[in-house]
């Protein structure tokens, strides 16, 4: 194959990463989007404002609590059938729970099992991400050339910050194209039922796609199995990598606390802290997080392009660093309700977040030996996200009205030191041979 057919190639499953994870995290943020602007009136509508709020974001929650699930289950079968496979069932899943989300009778209509229902499809969509994650990420990382694992990798990264474009877009358009009556009633389930798109991206990952190298090679050593010295009968993908690499797989998910935590305050909570707080209109709040998620992504590609000649450690490093000093200016600024110094404060937050998740695919991928890469890189991603993302909107929403908004930001500086020591004790990994035993 020439090096211009591999580009080629490379490109496609770049793009197809893409692609996909954009738009499973799209379901994902707009649940978020929903959690803070719609579902409290919707599926909450019998309490007070501010408790309707923290329940809401509590089903938002759900959505984290299932993802260390999905990444056991998915990583298992990603391991043992293929990179390509389980993320087609990952987007899949994805795909019919944000349909049914947008299908679902409200509190009006059929009462308590309103909430309970929403909360099961909340944590079908926290299962899909959990394994979706794993599957793109090897996908693009396993097959680029060793010297752009942190290039290509942020491609899939990007799939978030865009999955949040596409989320605060969707309900934009919608709510300025409706009255705001039918928007609360009818027109917030469109950009849900929108979601039934990723079932076609997973018929084309499915016909269009081969899986990894590596994986191939894997499954070509396990063939001959008996003819290679020192390697086990392999049962569970999971077991393997829990023993192997405990340490590895704590860190990687220390190592994701300082992004999990900042990056839902600055996504979620923030558009119901600047409603309610700053009087910001609830179109201005999604437009400020739109445009910082769309400079969030080129910087991605940056700071991944540097860790593939200078290392992971050094810029995800900085990024904790630079993060736990910004947290201190983010309140500040919105409650100036000046909308250009909320961009400002939300643009200048992701883009640091940027510094540590452009680099992390790669920097996962290469924490890991193959027969157990996704198993590993999954649970250590997970793991730090129920820890870090599960209940932040939730936690900063209680700090806000129990305490007062500063301790919203000795919160984020908290989990991003958390994240550096975390980083500190890992290795540098830029180097690494994927097809070697770690």
């Amino acid at each position: 194959m020439s090096f211009q057919t591999k580009e080629r190639s490379m490109h496609k499953v770049a793009m197809t990463a893409l692609a996909g994870t954009s738009i499973e995290w799209y379901d994902f943020f707009l649940y978020g989007a929903a959690a803070a602007l719609v579902f409290p009136t919707a599926f909450f509508g019998e309490v007070s404002e501010s408790t309707a709020l923290i329940l809401s974001l509590l089903t938002f929650a759900a959505g984290f609590i299932a993802r260390p699930i999905g990444g056991i289950i998915f990583g298992h079968y990603g391991d043992k059938i293929g990179r390509k496979k389980t993320l087609v069932a990952a987007l899949l899943l994805m795909g019919i729970a944000s349909t049914l989300i947008g299908l679902l009778p409200t509190y009006a209509m059929i009462g308590v099992t309103a909430p309970l229902l929403l909360t099961l499809l909340r944590f079908a969509q926290g299962l899909a991400i959990g394994g979706q994650w794993g599957g793109a990420m090897l996908l693009v990382t396993e097959s680029a050339p060793s010297n752009q694992r942190g290039y290509y990798g942020a491609f899939a990264q990007a799939g978030a910050p865009l999955g949040v474009i596409l989320a605060n877009l969707a309900f934009i358009v919608t709510s300025a194209s409706l009255p705001e009556e039918s928007f609360m009633s009818w027109g917030w389930r469109i950009p849900f039922l929108a979601s039934a798109i990723l079932i076609g991206i997973s018929m084309y990952v499915q016909l269009k796609m081969e899986d990894t190298k590596a994986f191939k090679e894997l499954q070509n050593l396990q063939k001959n199995q008996d003819k290679i010295e020192n390697t086990p009968i392999r049962k569970s993908p999971v077991v393997e990598a829990l023993i192997k690499y405990p340490k590895r797989i704590a860190l990687a998910a220390g190592a994701f606390l300082s992004i999990q935590v900042t990056f839902y305050i600055l996504v979620a909570f923030l558009l119901a802290y600047g409603v309610q707080s700053a009087e910001m209109s609830r179109d201005d709040m999604l437009t400020a997080v739109l445009i910082g998620s769309a400079i969030m992504v080129p910087i991605q590609f940056i700071f991944s392009s540097y860790s593939d000649r200078n290392g992971r450690k050094g810029v995800f490093m900085a990024g904790a660093i630079l993060t736990a000093f910004w947290a201190f200016a983010i309140f500040p600024l919105v409650d100036t309700g000046n909308f250009w110094l909320i961009v400002i404060a939300v643009t200048i937050g992701l883009s640091l977040l940027s510094m540590m998740y452009g680099p992390q695919a790669a920097f996962f991928t290469e924490l890991f030996s193959t027969e157990v890469r996704y198993s590993g890189a999954t649970l250590g991603y997970q793991l730090g996200a129920i820890a870090g993302g599960a209940f932040a909107p939730t936690i900063a929403a209680k700090l806000w009205t129990d305490f007062d908004i500063f301790w919203v930001s000795v919160y984020i500086a908290f989990a991003s030191v958390l994240t550096l020591i975390s980083v500190m004790l890992l290795s540098e990994t830029y180097q690494t041979n994927l097809n070697e035993k770690i």
